[in-house]
């Protein structure tokens, strides 16, 4: 007996240091945005060569996802949320905008945007790319999304105007004929809603915004219509969303608007997209991301987690929401759940290349910003990069973001591939490969790489091999794991101003972190609704215009650099 006592610690000891282990140390699976897909390039060969897939739709169909997205040739399935197929399929619009998905009785049926086109479109095997027409609606609608209620009833919504409200209807479940009048529901009031005022930063005050891409939930008895602001090709394209007591409204505004909003870090804009259920019962809001510069309508695809909070707030958490996330194999229920703080080690650090094209340098390589790249001078197997990170650092992941730079490719095109290989050292001389993409054959342009094991070098390169056409040119060369120094310094100090002149707008501003990469700030509508996030790279002020000019509004802030995150409980507020 005094012999199984040690015994018993020991058991204990070990279990006790096996539930303690760190996210970085459990296999875990992880995703990044942009989502790593192949992207197609637009067919239009009068216009720049660029790619493009936006308005997303995410169904689950028998257990698996299918995604459907604007101008993409055909539509992607995956089984776990990580791993996208693209299927090819001409049977279905696919040169038109916003196509929306619904599952009933074990069948998928699709709609698009179109002025013209009615036609409903069914399948019961999307995996084979054969598909039929089901009927055809009474009018052609843009932007459309198709709802099933709790008790069979079925509803169209649509609508994607600068001028005209979002609509609704009730429609026969069996022929998609319209049951009764179509119902006004949702039109813009860029007045209060600062996130439908146009623009970047939403100042563009003069121009209409638009207002489309419609999505509804429905959740403990409220229905959510969802819809997307203020345009398409800016960083602040979001989605708002309404709450009623019926499917057809009346309808008011939620308190937390916008509830998926990126408008900063490397890839922004989370607007026009679906908010979906996963096979473990989370939520997940799939939008679009704005590059828009070969073409406003140059855009991705990104992934966001969803909630509803205990009084029916839906909010999405797009806080850090370009870094690495996991996803999750159980229910969570909140975004830390599925953040392994795997902290950007990259951000504008030592950068030389082989070569550089006048107006494209190494430094758009680790800038944080998917709208600026380098450019080598050729697309051959002599260019690379070299990226210095200062100290060792372990690394657990690396994002390669490709930018097509004087490419001439059009449509889906077979053959398209990049290879390279991702090098590691400790004194920039001995080299070990890190990632062999030598025999790739897949051209997705955010390759986003969890390695099998962790490595530790100071210095990352990648070597080009083969690009799909152009030259080799990257917008992010983005590494992730942990750094070996300090977390930055709590921030102490948060002044906010709101423009009472203008209360859609809040300046914040507060003293520099010793450290800091950066700085995240969190907002809402009560002291534990900061469901908003706003990033901001090095500066010590931003001027935020989403605002509701209506409401009252809470804030926090905190730093982080390639070490850590340091939160605060510092709150402050503003007046209504």
């Amino acid at each position: 007996m005094r012999n199984s006592i040690p015994i018993l610690l020991i058991v204990m000891m070990f279990l006790g240091c096996k539930n303690t282990l760190t996210v970085a140390e459990k296999k875990v699976q992880t995703v990044c945005n942009p989502v790593n897909l192949s992207y197609r390039f637009r067919p239009e060969t009068d216009e720049v060569s660029r790619r493009e897939a936006a308005d997303p739709t995410v169904i689950t169909f028998k257990g698996e996802y299918w995604l459907f997205a604007s101008k993409s040739g055909g539509y992607w399935h995956s089984k776990d949320l990580t791993h996208w197929q693209f299927v090819l399929s001409n049977e279905i619009p696919t040169e038109d905008y916003a196509p929306t998905a619904i599952v009933l009785n074990d069948t998928i049926y699709l709609v698009v945007s179109s002025k013209k086109n009615k036609k409903v479109y069914q399948t019961a095997d999307p995996i084979s790319g054969k598909w039929m027409v089901k009927d055809s609606l009474d009018m052609a609608v843009e932007d459309p999304c198709l709802f099933q209620d709790t008790d069979k009833k079925l509803y169209l919504y649509w609508g994607c105007s600068n001028v005209n409200p979002l609509y609704g209807s009730e429609i026969d479940p069996k022929t998609f004929a319209f049951i009764g009048e179509k119902k006004e529901l949702v039109t813009a009031n860029s007045a209060e809603h600062g996130w439908e005022v146009r623009g970047d930063y939403n100042t563009q005050y003069d121009n209409a915004p638009w207002i489309e891409g419609s999505w509804m939930n429905k959740y403990d008895g409220k229905y959510y219509l969802q819809y997307s602001a203020p345009g398409t090709q800016a960083k602040s394209y979001s989605d708002g969303v309404y709450v009623s007591d019926y499917p057809l409204g009346p309808f008011n505004v939620a308190e937390n608007n916008p509830f998926a909003y990126k408008p900063e870090g490397f890839a922004c804009g989370a607007g026009h997209g679906s908010t979906f259920v996963d096979v473990y019962g989370n939520f997940w809001h799939v939008g679009t991301i704005s590059i828009s510069v070969k073409h406003k309508f140059e855009r991705r695809i990104g992934f966001f987690p969803a909630f509803f909070d205990s009084e029916g707030n839906l909010y999405s958490c797009t806080k850090y929401g370009d870094y690495p996330f996991i996803i999750p194999d159980k229910k969570i229920s909140t975004f830390d759940d599925i953040f392994p703080h795997w902290m950007l080690l990259s951000y504008k650090k030592a950068v030389t290349v082989s070569s550089a094209l006048e107006g494209f340098n190494a430094q758009n390589i680790n800038d944080e910003n998917i709208r600026t790249y380098w450019s080598a001078a050729s697309g051959g197997d002599n260019e690379w990069v070299t990226i210095d990170l200062g100290v060792a650092s372990d690394v657990f992941a690396i994002q390669i973001n490709f930018a097509e730079h004087d490419t001439h490719l059009y449509g889906r095109v077979k053959g398209l591939r990049y290879r390279y290989v991702v090098d590691g050292s400790m004194d920039n001389s001995k080299w070990t490969t890190v990632i062999d993409k030598s025999q790739n054959n897949s051209d997705n342009s955010h390759d986003y790489m969890q390695l099998k094991d962790k490595v530790t070098y100071r210095y990352f390169r990648i070597r080009n091999m083969e690009v799909p056409g152009g030259t080799f040119a990257i917008s992010g060369f983005r590494i992730f794991g942990k750094g070996a120094g300090e977390k930055p310094q709590m921030v102490n100090q948060l002044n906010v101003k709101r423009n009472q002149k203008d209360k859609r707008e809040v300046t914040l501003s507060w003293n520099k972190s010793e450290n800091a990469t950066g700085y995240n700030i969190s907002y809402g509508f009560g002291e534990n609704k900061l469901y908003q996030n706003y990033m901001v790279y090095g500066d010590t002020t931003v001027i935020i215009r989403s605002l509701n000019s209506l409401q009252k509004y809470f804030f926090t802030i905190e730093a982080f650099n390639e070490n850590g995150i340091t939160k605060n409980e510092l709150i402050k507020s503003t007046k209504n």
